[in-house]
């Protein structure tokens, strides 16, 4: 396995595992896309009641993009809808 896919994985397990069971509880949910190295640009796409949330912005930056700038420091640079 590449550093990429390995890093992609880890992503992916990364918001399974800890963003979406709090989207879940507000009714929403949230789709791994995609995580494009070069850009280090996470692609996801909000389900449920976050698909067409007012505030899916604010979720995106200051919620999930935060999250995972912390958990994986330089690999993000941005989290993006896709």
């Amino acid at each position: 396995m590449s550093e990429q896919e390995s890093t992609r994985q880890q992503i992916e397990d990364f918001l399974h595992q800890m963003i979406r069971p709090q989207l879940q509880m507000d009714g929403g949910d949230l789709e791994f896309v995609d995580y494009l190295e070069d850009s280090k640009e996470v692609q996801v796409r909000l389900k449920g009641a976050c698909a067409g949330c007012a505030g899916a912005v604010m979720t995106l930056q200051f919620g999930i993009e935060r999250a995972l700038k912390n958990k994986f420091g330089d690999k993000v640079e941005r989290v993006v809808p896709a």
